[in-house]
């Protein structure tokens, strides 16, 4: 039988900085390791105006960097004449990765602003890019942080909130005469079931929340015969 799972996680409060890198969350920490979170279900958009100035904000549901540099990259030839192209984002369950980016504003200004909001809604697997035009008028540094911050609200609340949960993969190899066992099994846990294919030798496919997944592993393990591979989905 193979099971992997992760250890505990430690994390860190990273000091103030222009572009804030990869980091492991916000106050050290011990975490309990959550099978739930939160993001948003599509993409949401949102246009806030301050003293001339436009602020385009867009949002969307990501899962990794590849997906972040490719919507911040699409939207820099978008609007290509902007001034700036601030953005922030966070991904893994508990938000653990982040990144934000002030993209040539007054360090602090804008990508921290965006990452507030990301953080005070609870969103993680979330990236969030508020394009700015500049209208003539600066609008200093307490205006900036306040601006990024209320277009980084818009947005959010312009899209859907959604909570999911992270689901580990069984995949369980057994004897037809054991099937019994292991389907009674199935039937009291109520995992969802992916893909079966009952034969001399049967392979079963199911799914589970995170926090259920050990208990479940248990419970096929003491069938002798069965096999049992676990990955995260």
């Amino acid at each position: 039988m193979v099971f992997s799972r992760q250890g505990q996680a430690v994390s860190i409060e990273y000091p103030m900085g222009k572009d804030v890198p990869w980091g492991i969350g916000p106050r050290i920490r011990k975490r309990v390791e959550n099978d739930v979170y939160k993001t948003l279900s599509a993409p949401a958009e949102a246009i806030y105006k301050e003293k001339s100035s436009r602020f385009l904000a867009y949002a969307w549901p990501v899962k990794d960097a590849d997906e972040v540099k490719g919507h911040v990259e699409a939207l820099r030839k978008r609007y290509y004449d902007a001034t700036h192209h601030c953005y922030a984002y966070r991904l893994g369950v508990d938000g653990a990765l982040f990144r934000a980016n002030d993209d040539g504003e007054p360090s602090g200004t804008a990508g921290r602003p965006i990452l507030g909001q990301l953080i005070s809604f609870g969103l993680t697997d979330c990236l969030i890019v508020v394009v700015r035009y500049f209208g003539g008028t600066k609008l200093g540094v307490p205006g900036l942080i306040n601006a990024y911050k209320e277009s980084a609200r818009a947005v959010i609340e312009n899209g859907e909130i959604v909570e999911r949960t992270v689901d580990m993969e069984l995949i369980l190899s057994f004897d037809y005469n054991t099937m019994n066992d292991v389907m009674r099994i199935v039937k009291e846990e109520q995992p969802r079931i992916l893909e079966q294919c009952f034969d001399n030798r049967c392979l079963l496919r199911v799914a589970i929340r995170k926090s259920r997944s050990e208990m479940l592993v248990a419970r096929f393990d003491k069938i002798e015969g069965v096999e049992v591979n676990v990955t995260e989905q």
